[in-house]
């Protein structure tokens, strides 16, 4: 356990900061979930889920919780599946 005044302060912003994190990043699966789910199934709002979920992945990318590179990479994916033809799903 922490020993100087400083350190106990560190402990103190590093839980406050982890639960923020882990908050955001929940929050950011989740988005992402529904909307793949989306995509994937015949759901009718799978371009507003999408976009949702484009927008949680950039709040996080800007937070600093995730790299910007991965958002990058999960919301091209998102994309692609999205604009895919209805014919080749399945």
């Amino acid at each position: 356990m922490a020993n100087h005044a400083s350190a106990e302060k560190r402990a103190r912003q590093n839980k406050k900061r982890r639960t923020a994190n882990v908050r955001i990043k929940s929050t950011m699966k989740t988005a992402l979930k529904r909307a793949r789910t989306a995509v994937t199934g015949a759901a009718g709002d799978a371009i507003t889920l999408a976009r949702e979920a484009e927008a949680a992945l950039n709040k996080a990318a800007s937070r600093g919780v995730v790299s910007r590179r991965r958002v990058a990479r999960k919301v091209s994916r998102l994309m692609k599946a999205l604009n895919r033809p209805k014919a080749s799903k399945g």
